[in-house]
């Protein structure tokens, strides 16, 4: 069962944490004898909030988000082998996101298409797995069309799709909306964008939920010695990193010693910083950037509580792996962590956008280190028994090997 995934997201030198889920759902999936290899779409333009750093808006010029762009491009490989999956890095031009995301799918089908072109004479490709279907999805769908008619597509959606690409142009509605139904089989990573999904094309067969996954940490971790928040995610408005600063100064009283870590970089990062020393709060926040998976991991599994109070999310895979590092977590209500929370314990869910709730679900935390050390221990069990990244892989390759015909090796 020879597999190409395309993605969007999927990790690279300058960015190892990109998509780790996707990488990690391949490995998955390879360890139940799907043949994978992956190519990892490549945008070699800067980002907007790096030129923005340097034009007029009030502040002086910043360089540095630029300079940390040129750093990586000139560190991007063209091929790689991560974890005995072999990734081929497409590189393709297209204009600025704000504009124009709804038809990246034409501007990456060219790359994509000689990297499935070389798939295809090298070994063969029994079916497509794209994450999101735009642009990914989209640009696989473009080739299948030319040069393999008839070839499975299988699409993963992880909320983009329907929060961002379809609502903002009648050119993105129609590429999501015309490849998800093309698809032979559709993935939604929760019960919510499931419902998201339905909502936009309508009922159909071969929908599945599999939830991403996290390998269960060791439990004997020395933990910080200050009780210390967490947040790994990206930098943007929508994961509330915001809230939990004004979290940490609403709770300087009862917990003065407390600390926030944020894994992640992103392009509300000066914001946040210049939050937190409005808030005076500045010398208890730690902006880590983004740090190799393990590291990452390593550093969540230090800390006591993971907080996310995100106010729209598909999944959150965040609180996840937070749970199977034996740390607690708290989500935004009306995201897809429903999921997570109907599992079983460790994470909880307050109103996004509410600092005062959010203050007093920490608080109430904080104040029972033994109530929080149990529910440490009771996460990383839900974690273990409802979201491993076996259970991910099996799933995934179950899916494939129905959509393709091609039995699995594992299965004799």
């Amino acid at each position: 069962m020879r597999v190409a995934v395309v993605a969007e997201y999927y990790p690279r030198p300058g960015h190892p944490g990109l998509g780790i889920w996707a990488h990690c759902q391949a490995v998955a999936a390879a360890q139940e004898g799907a043949e994978v290899r992956v190519i990892a779409l490549d945008r070699p333009l800067p980002p907007l909030h790096a030129m923005r750093s340097l034009g007029p808006g009030g502040g002086r010029p910043d360089p540095g988000p630029l300079r940390q762009w040129w750093h990586e491009l000139r560190s991007q490989p063209r091929s790689a082998e991560l974890d005995g999956i072999e990734v081929t890095y497409a590189r393709f031009l297209s204009p600025p996101r704000p504009l124009s995301y709804g038809s990246w799918g034409r501007w990456a089908a060219p790359a994509v298409g000689r990297a499935l072109d070389s798939l295809d004479r090298n070994g063969g490709i029994d079916l497509v797995h794209a994450h999101y279907a735009v642009p990914s999805g989209a640009a696989a769908r473009r080739w299948i069309e030319r040069r393999r008619p008839g070839l499975p597509l299988v699409v993963s959606v992880h909320g983009g799709d329907l929060s961002y690409a379809a609502p903002r142009s009648r050119r993105g509605h129609g590429a999501v909306t015309s490849t998800l139904r093309g698809a032979e089989a559709v993935i939604a990573n929760s019960t919510l964008t499931r419902d998201g999904i339905e909502a936009l094309i309508g009922p159909r067969e071969h929908l599945y939920v599999i939830h991403p996954g996290a390998d269960v940490a060791p439990g004997n971790v020395d933990k910080r010695p200050q009780a210390t928040l967490v947040t790994v995610a990206h930098l943007e408005p929508h994961k509330s990193q915001a809230d939990v600063i004004g979290a940490l100064a609403a709770l300087h009283e009862r917990h003065p010693e407390l600390r926030y870590v944020l894994i992640g970089r992103g392009p509300d990062r000066s914001s946040l910083e210049t939050l937190a020393r409005s808030l005076g709060v500045e010398d208890r926040v730690e902006f880590m950037s983004a740090l190799p998976h393990e590291q990452a991991m390593a550093e969540l599994a230090r800390c006591h509580l993971h907080v996310m109070p995100s106010r729209h999310d598909a999944f959150g895979v965040a609180h996840i792996e937070a749970m199977a590092a034996g740390v607690p977590t708290i989500a935004g209500e009306g995201t897809g962590a429903r999921d997570i929370v109907a599992a079983g314990e460790g994470a909880l869910l307050v109103p996004a956008g509410n600092v005062n709730a959010l203050a007093g679900a920490i608080d109430t935390l904080l104040s029972e280190p033994g109530e929080l050390r149990r529910l440490g221990e009771a996460a990383r069990q839900t974690a273990f028994e409802h979201f491993s990244w076996k259970r991910c892989g099996r799933q995934t390759a179950d899916v494939y090997r129905e959509v393709s015909g091609v039995a699995n090796p594992v299965d004799g």
